[in-house]
This record gives C-alpha cells, structure tokens and sequence, in this order.
C-alpha cells in the first residue's frame, strides 16, 4: 500500500508507471534538481522490463534495496562497537569486554569458542563479513 501511493505521487500522468520526465518534474518539487539525462540514466539502471519506465515492482526493489543498505550500515555500527580494538576484527578479548559492558561475563576461552562456531576462515577471530552472515 505505501509502495503504491508513492508510485501514485510520482505518476502524473495516471498510467501505473513513472517516465523520466514525472521523476524529474516531482523530484523538483520536493528540492532535487537533476538533468533528464541523469534521470534517464537512473530509471535505466532500475528499469526491469526495459521500457524506459519504473513500474510499481522497480519502485519496491529500489525501495527495499534502501533498506537493506540501512541494515548493512546498523550491523557494521554494531560491528564496530564488537571491534573496540579498531583492528577490523572481533578478537575473543574484545568481545569479552564488549560482553562484559552488556552485563554478561565470560572467559577468554568462552568467547574463544563463541567466534569459533562463526569463524569461517579459521583464523580465530571475525571478519565483518562474518558477522554479518552470524547476524542474518
């Protein structure tokens, strides 16, 4: 249903699509000016059918594609918080202090053996790519 009023918006012309020129003429509206090559361009690069036009099913991927970058961008904060050393890594030490601030206590080998069930590389400690399939 949003997906479809913000299609609805964007559609001035009523035909269930929207052509560079109602992306270009909307976006104005709302503070953005771009050339209608660059629009152009933007709707070729989502256009699924090749018609020059984004339909409803391209406004929900380009719209779900945004939440999914805002999910990379919150697990690679959470990531961070994890990797307090700023190696790029969750070393066992790092992730028993983490633990430790969120109130639970582990070992060193407990937290050893924690990112061992996620370390796919073996290397004993995890990458962010890592923990981003943990987190999935």
């Amino acid at each position: 249903m949003e997906f479809e009023r913000v299609l609805s918006y964007f559609d001035e012309d009523g035909d269930g699509k929207i052509s560079p020129n109602e992306l270009r003429s909307r976006m104005a509206k709302i503070g953005g000016e771009f050339q209608l090559k660059e629009v152009e361009i933007a709707i070729e690069a989502l256009d699924s059918d090749g018609d020059g036009l984004l339909s409803l099913g391209d406004l929900i991927t380009l719209m779900e594609s945004g939440g999914e970058e805002e999910k990379l961008k919150d697990l690679r904060e959470a990531f961070e918080m994890y990797d307090n050393e700023g190696c790029g890594f969750i070393t066992p030490k790092s992730l028993k202090r983490m633990l430790k601030k969120l109130g639970d206590s582990k070992s060193i080998e407990e937290c050893k053996l924690m990112i061992k069930r996620f370390d796919l590389d073996g290397d004993g400690v995890l990458s962010f790519e890592e923990f981003r399939i943990m987190m999935d």
